[in-house]
């Protein structure tokens, strides 16, 4: 917040005492390594001021970010990501920048690090720096090249990927850039079901919530219009169900329609039945039966 000349209302000054209150970690370990971490040399901060600093949680539990918080995080244990890597599958999980937290930290209960070095790989791939809308395609092909060639390595029992296009250019509410977006990873999956098919491999495509899917404001079923009749743009996530598609080309399993309220939980238990694993017992049911 600035004043009519462009100065500051009310900067952050030596002796202040800062209180960050969290949305989620990723976000939240960036901006408490910048208030906490004397060496860092991820941007220019000029003159960092001199204050007490702690967040509502402790955000890495392995890097212990940030080094003073209000309240213990929950502990997250028995994840997917800990329970492969002790029954010694080899995983690889990609995404880009901007969804490489997803497919890793969050993936593993908020912990930065792998469970097993030998037999987890992760990859990145640098997002562009440029707006999401400029560029809707992102990453989406580079991304789906290394899913290929992990498959055809034949190194990994599990793959995971995390596509950032639907998100991330559906935030920018631009529709014709989030139409190109989701094409893009049109495109990729007409690539990687091939590829799943000759591995003899099972495919699962879902999300944890939409965003492309709804790009107008809409009140009582019509789309919402601005002063100049313009539709008007819908930027946040949207409500509607997501799909959960399984592609099993040997015909192996069956959907188990029996499941109450399926949803986003019962992915690991349906992930482990794929690989051949029963799942344990604190884990929301599988979505899959043998045909």
């Amino acid at each position: 917040i600035v004043d009519a000349a462009g100065a500051p209302v009310g900067p952050i000054a030596d002796g202040d005492g800062v209180i960050f209150f969290n949305f989620r970690g990723d976000r939240a370990i960036e901006i408490s390594r910048a208030f906490t971490e004397k060496n860092l040399d991820k941007f220019d901060r000029g003159r960092v001021p001199e204050v007490m600093y702690a967040g509502m949680m402790e955000y890495d539990g392995d890097l212990h970010i940030p080094p003073r918080y209000l309240v213990s995080p929950p502990a997250i244990a028995e994840t997917l990501g800990e329970y492969l890597a002790h029954a010694g599958l080899r995983s690889y999980a990609t995404a880009e920048t901007q969804k490489y937290g997803h497919v890793t930290y969050f993936w593993n209960g908020n912990r930065s690090g792998r469970f097993s070095d030998e037999l987890e790989t992760y990859v990145e791939v640098p997002s562009d720096l440029v707006p999401f809308e400029q560029r809707p395609w992102m990453k989406s092909a580079e991304v789906c090249d290394g899913i290929l060639a992990a498959i055809a390595s034949g190194k990994h029992d599990y793959i995971r990927a995390n596509f950032a296009n639907g998100d991330m250019v559906g935030h920018t509410g631009v529709f014709r850039s989030a139409t190109v977006a989701v094409e893009s990873v049109d495109l990729a999956l007409s690539r990687i079901i091939p590829a799943v098919k000759k591995a003899g491999g099972i495919l699962i495509v879902t999300a944890d919530h939409g965003n492309a899917d709804e790009m107008f404001m809409t009140k009582k079923g019509k789309v919402e219009t601005d002063a100049a009749g313009e539709p008007v743009p819908k930027t946040a996530h949207t409500l509607n169900p997501v799909m959960y598609l399984i592609y099993d080309p040997a015909g192996r399993w069956t959907v188990d329609t029996d499941v109450p309220a399926p949803g986003i939980g019962n992915n690991a238990a349906t992930v482990l039945n794929l690989l051949g694993f029963e799942a344990p017992e604190n884990y929301l049911h599988t979505l899959v039966r043998p045909a």
